[in-house]
């Protein structure tokens, strides 16, 4: 039985003017039209090939070699293109978009729009469905992150405490605002780290290693820089937030924190609007 909405290895049945037939088990032959068939690899009788399966416009199981957004399970962010009185749709990038029902949205949406969602097969009909209610498909139990560990992100959206986001597909962590040191939005995906396992289970995140070895870290990038740039470096603890975020990706504070280091290390001279290798 062909496994929906995910990538699947099939095997080659027969070859007809118009695609190949593949082999899908209880689903049947399953058609793989002729413009998705690779130029690169074998596709002969009882060859395998990779393909997506899904269902089509007209609500058959199709194959196909193109990438879609996102597959069963994933949590991601598409774009709304069309409405209607079931729900809104979205662009996963197959020729068939996938529809969020209305029951399955968190706010109203319209076309231009993008939502956060996550993909599932609807037991009823074994078509790809989308939710923006994203609470009971993330892990309930206790997470194992250590303060320090680097993750994955996906923003998800914007709260009075900061910023709450997806942490490796698995968990909701927050970033608080005091650690979003560059703009953020819902759908962005971010290398993050975690800042400290809470008690009450909550897990807080931050954008920038944190801890003795990341400041260890900053520094000698600073200290590399100015080599590269003859020794001085147009950035200084009046500097904003935005110009330091863009050279090193990291928050004014923890710059500030950096250089005065440095500077009681005797390694540099700090000025009003640059610093200087001594």
């Amino acid at each position: 039985m062909a496994d929906i909405g995910r990538f699947n290895r099939l095997q080659v049945l027969k070859h007809t003017g118009f695609g190949l037939y593949l082999n899908g088990g209880n689903d049947g032959d399953i058609l793989l039209p002729k413009r998705y068939i690779p130029k690169n690899e074998p596709s002969e009788v009882g060859d395998w090939l990779n393909v997506f399966i899904y269902f089509d416009s007209e609500d058959k199981i199709i194959a196909t070699t193109e990438q879609p957004k996102a597959k069963v399970g994933d949590f991601v962010s598409l774009k709304v293109i069309a409405k209607n009185n079931v729900g809104v749709f979205l662009d996963w990038g197959l020729p068939k978009d996938v529809l969020l029902p209305f029951s399955e949205q968190k706010r109203p949406l319209e076309v231009g729009d993008y939502a956060v969602v996550h993909l599932y097969l609807d037991k009823h009909t074994s078509r790809v469905i989308a939710t923006s209610r994203l609470d009971r498909y993330l892990d309930k139990t206790p997470a194992h992150y250590k303060a320090g560990d680097k993750v994955d992100l996906l923003i998800v959206e914007r709260t009075d405490l900061g910023h709450k986001a997806i942490i490796n597909g698995l968990h909701w962590g927050l970033v608080h605002k005091n650690e979003a040191f560059k703009f953020l939005r819902g759908g962005q995906r971010e290398q993050g780290y975690i800042r400290e396992m809470r008690a009450d289970g909550k897990i807080s995140l931050s954008l920038q290693p944190i801890g003795a070895a990341a400041a260890d870290q900053l520094q000698d990038q600073i200290l590399q820089k100015l080599l590269d740039n003859d020794g001085t470096l147009a950035l200084s603890d009046k500097s904003t937030p935005e110009a330091i975020s863009r050279a090193f990706g990291v928050s004014k504070s923890n710059f500030k924190r950096a250089i005065g280091g440095l500077l009681k290390q005797g390694k540099i001279s700090i000025h009003s609007d640059h610093i200087e290798l001594l």
